[in-house]
């Protein structure tokens, strides 16, 4: 005998539509069996209503209150049957008190977006100017979660393993040389992977990809007349939603299953994903921003506020989430799950993360709840937890950032010591702790050298090219009188700044890149290579192009080709350290040893000799790979730095007499002898001496 469930059947009716008490989880709108479950939370609304539109419709096709019983604590959740929910937009409107400085927005006269929507039209084509008088500019989707991943799941590559690879999704394959079908897309990087995997690199690490409006704060450059924009997207309007202006797909709204084509893509080939995430603030701004969701729903609940009534803004971006008050901690949560659970993401970057660890106040937590959470969530296990270790509030906390033995940073002191070291700024000492993945930052809490994420670059900030080029930031493009942007680059323009001719001049620069380069690669922790220095990207000496949809952020493919020396170069680096075992350790080297080498020597120009003083330009190490915790029998490296501006010769450890030493890199001889293919390295002339040319490094291996 058939027995029909009775929860399928509606108890309330508004005008044509039928009405049930829904479930108050989860949050969001959710098919259920014969229609949508809608569930929102507010703790000061007063009364909740359901907006609904057609797609593309100005005004809305039906409002439908929430019963006084369709309220379950704080959680407003009604069930709406028989919708066309392929062809529904949805809002709310929120009624409440409005007190300024009691923290309440509440305006019943805006439709505002649900906080969980998994799809969100309004701004579907990149770059497609908005209507502007549109009731509703940012409107909510139902999603249809029926991607087929085959046996797709996440690679859980080791940390130690990865070179990491960010990049901007449009700015990778927009320009016209990239000769992709869709530039700009998710769809341009699935046609690129052949050159990721050629490169070597085995994750990407993407700027933000959820949902944000490309027109918030946008402006005419006066003296180009284009459109300034907010092109890198950290600017979140929702955070379960991917940027349907990043897919070819976006106007028929098939932007998620896009970006999961290109995941699984990626996965096939070997390479993880990992999000760059905005969890420190929303796109609502400060009191002069707008009401687009959080402001009207739960002002109090979702953002940090002065007793007053103002934004507390450690974001530098107008306001603060909230993160640790236990609504946002769990949306928080809520998302990343589903971020790892229906788009198999391998890991997450958190910008400005020292904001999550923040109280209600501003305060710094000693045991931030949000980021414990984070740390042991059993979905979350297998995903890598990047922090970038400071906000724009002036907390800084790299090597200090709780981590519950999950967490990695990106490693400030090792950007900055690195530049410093290679325009001859000397502290030899300081650099010989960046080189063994920071222990005097790691050691002492029981972390490893994959807490260390290494970079010199990164997508804020000068380019590797641009670091040897300007002394000084170029930002007038950006139409703020060269006042925005970060002052000190610690770059060095090697004596022109610019663009040049001066052949010296030029040579200089090229091999000040491959200093950089080679550092990195051989680098203990994980390295961080930003998208185009492997072909020698310039941004014009700009080093905050956070408005530019133009040639200032777009990749030129055409220097694949101008600088396919480099490439080579870089090629080969990652090839080398993917070779030896000894480069990426999980523990920190060890210097002492009762029974042969130490993991690693540090020596001079002469061997076993190193000068750690202040004014020391040069260094050199050795690691002896006979035994690493791998299990795995390695070579010998030896690796000399000479930052002076005269030529050095390096005596070489000797060791027995069947190791003999080849030249994997020298920076101070021109291509193609910069460097060579791991195992084919030629052997050395001199095997007790090599000449290291100013401002070089060779990287030597013994076997």
């Amino acid at each position: 005998m058939f027995i029909e469930r009775i929860d399928i059947h509606p108890t309330h009716t508004k005008d044509k539509f039928k009405l049930r008490c829904g479930k108050p989880f989860p949050f969001g709108a959710t098919l259920i069996s014969g229609g949508v479950n809608f569930s929102i939370f507010s703790r000061h609304a007063t009364s909740c209503t359901l907006v609904l539109f057609e797609k593309h419709v100005s005004e809305p096709i039906a409002e439908i209150p929430f019963p006084k019983e369709f309220r379950i604590g704080n959680v407003y959740c009604m069930v709406v049957f028989d919708l066309d929910y392929e062809n529904i937009e949805y809002g709310y409107r929120m009624n409440g008190p409005n007190n300024f400085k009691q923290g309440h927005w509440f305006d019943s006269s805006k439709i505002l977006l649900d906080p969980y929507a998994k799809l969100i039209g309004g701004r579907d084509v990149w770059g497609v100017q908005p209507n502007w008088d549109d009731i509703y500019q940012h409107r909510a989707k139902i999603a249809f979660e029926d991607f087929d991943w085959e046996d797709d799941c996440l690679l859980e590559i080791p940390s130690e393993e990865l070179v990491i690879y960010e990049m901007h999704v449009r700015s990778f394959t927009q320009h016209p040389s990239s000769n992709v079908k869709h530039p700009g897309t998710f769809a341009g990087i699935s046609e690129k992977i052949p050159y990721l995997k050629e490169l070597g690199i085995n994750a990407v690490e993407l700027m933000p990809i959820f949902e944000f409006d490309e027109f918030e704060n946008s402006r005419l450059n006066t003296e180009t007349g284009e459109t300034l924009y907010n092109y890198w997207g950290y600017s979140t309007l929702g955070f379960f939603a991917p940027k349907a202006g990043y897919a070819a797909t976006g106007k028929l709204g098939m932007q998620a299953d896009e970006l999961k084509a290109l995941i699984k893509a990626l996965h096939q080939n070997g390479i993880e994903v990992i999000l760059d995430v905005v969890f420190n603030h929303t796109a609502e701004g400060n009191e002069q921003g707008h009401y687009i969701s959080f402001r009207g729903i739960d002002n109090q609940t979702y953002y940090m506020l002065t007793p007053e009534g103002y934004y507390y803004n450690f974001s530098g971006c107008g306001n603060t989430l909230n993160c640790n008050n236990p609504i946002v901690r769990g949306m928080v949560l809520d998302c990343l799950r589903y971020w790892v659970s229906e788009y198999h993401i391998d890991g997450f970057r958190f910008d400005l993360a020292s904001i999550l660890g923040r109280d209600p106040w501003g305060a710094p937590l000693s045991n931030p709840p949000l980021l414990e959470t984070l740390a042991f969530d059993p979905v979350l296990a297998k995903c890598k937890l990047i922090a970038e270790a400071w906000d724009a509030g002036g907390l800084y906390q790299v090597g200090s950032f709780p981590d519950y033995g999950r967490w990695a940073e990106w490693n400030g002191k090792y950007r900055d010591r690195i530049r410093k070291f290679i325009k001859g700024d000397g502290n030899v000492q300081d650099m010989a702790l960046r080189l063994q993945g920071s222990p005097d930052l790691y050691a002492h809490t029981c972390r490893t050298p994959s807490a260390s994420i290494n970079f010199i670059t990164a997508h804020d900030g000068f380019t590797l090219a641009d670091l040897v080029s300007y002394n000084d930031k170029h930002n007038q493009a950006n139409g703020e009188n060269n006042n925005d942007g970060e002052n000190s680059n610690n770059s060095w323009n090697c004596g022109i700044e610019g663009w040049t001719q001066n052949q010296s001049v030029n040579s200089l620069r090229q091999r000040q890149i491959r200093n950089a380069l080679a550092i990195l690669m051989i680098s203990q922790g994980v390295p961080m290579l930003l998208m185009g220095d492997e072909i020698g990207r310039s941004k014009q000496g700009n080093n905050n192009t956070y408005c530019h949809d133009n040639e200032l952020n777009w990749l030129d493919w055409t220097l694949l080709e101008k600088n396919a020396d480099l490439f080579k170069f870089v090629k080969n680096c990652i090839a080398f350290r993917k070779a030896h075992p000894i480069l990426r350790q999980k523990t920190f080297l060890n210097q002492e040893s009762s029974n042969g080498y130490p993991d690693i020597t540090w020596h001079g120009v002469r061997a076993w000799n190193p000068d750690f003083s202040d004014s020391s330009r040069t260094t050199a190490f050795m690691l002896c790979g006979r035994k690493t915790n791998q299990h795995q029998k390695d070579d010998y490296i030896y690796v000399a730095m000479n930052m002076h501006w005269e030529t050095h010769g390096f005596e070489i450890p000797k060791l027995n007499n069947s190791i003999k030493w080849h030249v994997f890199v020298n920076t101070g001889v021109s291509s193609p002898q910069d460097s060579w293919q791991p195992g084919v390295e030629p052997l050395l002339d001199n095997q007790q001496e090599i000449l290291v040319g100013s401002r070089s490094v060779v990287i030597l291996v013994g076997r």
